[in-house]
């Protein structure tokens, strides 16, 4: 049986996605649903079962995805809101946050009720949506260490599921969601386990002189920097396209780390555990002769070498060929082989 619904949501037919993905990249969708609440969705199936099977892309802000041709399938795009306190407790609130949800505003959100665990992931891209299907993360935090909850629909036993924390099978930029239940798993809403007492997390890539730019240590001056240092770092979607951080920072065995800085003092390395040591990937972009060049429509960006944007008119093909010599080259003079956040399809 499906559940009660109330049909609000909308299909289109050969939908243009240049304004729903940030490299803004001219591709098409064959389908494009929208949904304003759960139910929606059950509504949507029960009207369009023929549509059932067609292959289906979740759709958030489009915040790291790279399309190298139309999509000929269902893009299914949540635009499910709300904020709202389900647990308060004397050190402890916990929060549910709808998947439509611009991360960033919840952020703010956050900071504004004194609120503490997520200031250091301010101005990243996307919807709440997303957030734990990538495991979204910066300045030294992770999205998963405060995440308590995602609540969703399986498209395939059509059913509403709640996993805990503990069965997301989180990891670096990965999860559950990303890996086995992709594209079957739509995330609805997430619930985030926060404090009202102080943790901070400065100690990552001289964050902590940032903030004191701003005066005291607290939230709000947190927030600023991480804002002032993503802004010169990052550039703004609106003017050049691009996916913020288009590789993962590469993770190599503490051996091979060692002979790196042996031959690299500089290279900016951090530890994971006893055995494992992740390496700045902007660096070896950087140093491998990247940063700033421009190849077509497509170029590094010129203040952060993990970026590739789109200078105007770049199709998805010559960014994706663009991601494939940087990567080829960073292999040759490192033997570290760079793995892609963004999503290419």
């Amino acid at each position: 049986m499906y559940p009660k619904h109330n049909n609000m949501y909308q299909l289109k037919n050969n939908f243009s996605l240049k304004e729903n993905n940030t490299f803004a990249i001219p591709a098409v969708a064959k389908y494009y649903l929208t949904l304003e609440t759960p139910a929606d969705l059950y509504g949507f199936f029960q009207n369009n079962s023929s549509l059932r099977n067609e292959k289906r892309l979740f759709l958030g802000a489009g915040s790291n995805l790279l399309f190298v041709h139309d999509f000929d399938g269902l893009v299914i795009h949540p635009q499910i809101g709300g904020i709202r306190i389900v647990k308060e407790a004397q050190n402890h609130v916990e929060v549910e946050v709808g998947a439509g949800v611009v991360w960033d505003h919840f952020v703010e959100w956050c900071v504004n009720k004194g609120f503490y665990g997520i200031e250091n992931l301010s101005l990243i891209p996307g919807n709440v949506g997303a957030v734990p299907v990538q495991n979204i993360g910066a300045y030294g935090a992770e999205a998963s260490s405060v995440i308590s909850r995602v609540k969703g629909i399986d498209l395939e036993s059509n059913e509403n599921i709640d996993f805990l924390q503990k069965d997301c099978l989180f990891g670096y930029r990965t999860s559950l969601f990303k890996e086995k239940l992709k594209e079957q798993f739509l995330v609805t809403s997430v619930n985030f386990q926060l404090t009202r007492k102080p943790g901070f997390k400065i100690q990552y890539e001289g964050l902590e002189a940032k903030v004191s730019q701003f005066g005291e240590i607290n939230l709000q001056n947190i927030r600023r920097a991480i804002i002032a240092i993503r802004e010169i770092k990052l550039p703004n979607p609106a003017v050049f396209g691009n996916a913020g951080s288009f590789f993962k920072n590469p993770i190599v065995s503490a051996l091979m780390a060692k002979s790196l800085q042996e031959i690299y003092p500089e290279i900016p390395t951090y530890p994971i555990g006893a055995d494992l040591v992740k390496v700045a990937a902007g660096w070896l972009i950087d140093k491998a002769g990247w940063k700033g060049r421009i190849v077509g429509n497509a170029a590094i960006h010129e203040n952060q070498a993990l970026v590739i944007i789109n200078k105007g008119g770049a199709t998805g093909e010559e960014i994706f060929n663009l991601s494939k010599l940087v990567a080829a080259d960073v292999l040759q003079k490192f033997n570290i082989e760079l793995e892609r956040e963004v999503q290419v399809l």
